[in-house]
């Protein structure tokens, strides 16, 4: 079954309707919002998910009002994720600036939604740099005990509503859980102008520095868990970072930049590799004038986090997105997943499984014939928290 032949569409929808498990929407509000988008138009997109959220944020404010605290919590978080969902198409149409204004409403809902949950989600800040990333702390209870906790590493474009989606998984089991916006995302990104880096050690140290300081933080079992990019991240940071218990890379991403260059003629990626710029840009804009819109879309919304809307200069930052030089390092036990059809970085979780060392290593596929195709599994939350964590449990045991 789908729903679009546009393919960004088509895995927006799947990821929507996958967090209905989550609470993160409800499938009649989802398929109703689908049934009102006109296939390929980024401004009915953005406008129908946007009217969505807005609505059911309105929702949650009568119900709030009204003293209904679980309606209010739950109406939050629906609008909180589809008013984030509707920000993905924002740079396919005239008004690409309305990203940070409509971003801004997407974290007024999760916050109203954190502070109505028991026990409440805790916002804090983690010192990075002469300034402070945010970071989301999820407690499995509120008694202050020290557990295990999984640290969720968001990927390229994903949000706060996402990894309280992953979160759920580890409380369910028993762990504490916590997200933060790393350079280049979310927060850092929006609010900050941080953009990417490749040297992830140099995020995560702080992140576990904050953590140790914690005492409902069991620090000598913390498990760490990268999604979509932070299939790069994660192995990056494992490789310096030894107070990592186990960690999980979903899926594994050895080279970033293959995700960017497959579709390129060879001979571009190789004026890349020579600093050629000139012949390059030369050749990329004689190339505009054939790609789609879609195609132009989603590399002016990638090229976000990298601070320059160049294709030379992004490419030329993504030669240092790989794990070549630093793979051999890794000890920590990593379990990757692959799933079947995957659309950005296919092959590499086997490419990355190979190239570990002898450390405890998994490679975990998941299946069309599951329903768990696609990049991150979208439509299967609970076959893969049920994968995830069984191996997590294995190890840390909480």
């Amino acid at each position: 079954m789908r729903w679009f032949r546009n393919e960004q569409f088509e895995f927006e929808t799947r990821i929507a309707l996958g967090g209905v498990a989550r609470g993160l929407g409800d499938a009649g509000e989802i398929l109703a919002t689908v049934e009102r988008i006109k296939d390929g138009d980024y401004e009915s997109w953005h406008r129908e998910f946007l009217g969505t959220g807005q609505r059911v944020r309105e929702i949650a404010e009568r119900a709030a009002a009204a003293g209904h605290a679980v309606s209010a919590r739950d109406a939050y978080l629906r609008a909180a994720a589809y008013i984030f969902v509707s920000t993905s198409s924002l740079d396919g149409t005239d008004e690409p600036q309305r990203m940070v204004p409509v971003w801004r409403q997407h974290r007024e809902c999760f916050e109203r939604f954190a502070a109505l949950r028991q026990p409440a989600l805790e916002k804090f800040e983690i010192p990075y740099e002469g300034t402070a990333l945010e970071a989301w702390f999820f407690p499995l209870d509120g008694s202050g005990a020290a557990r295990p906790t999984v640290i969720f590493n968001n990927g390229s474009d994903g949000s706060i509503t996402d990894m309280w989606a992953r979160a759920q998984g580890a409380l369910a089991r028993g762990y504490n859980a916590m997200t933060f916006d790393g350079p280049g995302q979310g927060q850092a990104l929006w609010e900050q102008d941080i953009p990417f880096r490749p040297d992830w050690e140099k995020v995560i140290g702080p992140v576990l520095d904050a953590l140790e300081r914690r005492g409902d933080v069991d620090a000598s079992r913390l498990a760490l868990v990268g999604v979509s990019q932070g299939g790069y991240w994660v192995p990056r940071a494992l490789a310096f970072e030894p107070r990592i218990a186990a960690a999980v890379a979903d899926p594994g991403v050895f080279d970033v930049s293959t995700a960017w260059t497959e579709k390129l003629p060879k001979s571009m990626v190789r004026q890349v590799e020579a600093g050629e710029r000139g012949k390059f840009e030369r050749n990329f804009h004689f190339a505009e004038h054939f790609i789609g819109k879609t195609t132009r879309q989603t590399l002016a919304f990638r090229m976000k986090p990298y601070a320059t809307d160049s294709m030379y200069e992004v490419l030329e930052a993504l030669r240092a997105y790989r794990l070549d030089d630093v793979v051999e390092r890794i000890e920590t036990p990593l379990l990757i997943t692959e799933p079947e059809h995957e659309q950005f970085w296919p092959g590499q979780s086997r490419r990355l499984y190979d190239a570990l060392p002898g450390t405890r290593k998994e490679l975990v596929r998941f299946s069309a014939a599951e329903g768990a195709a696609w990049h991150c599994e979208p439509m299967a939350p609970g076959l893969l928290d049920q994968r995830v964590f069984d191996w997590l449990d294995d190890l840390l045991g909480p």
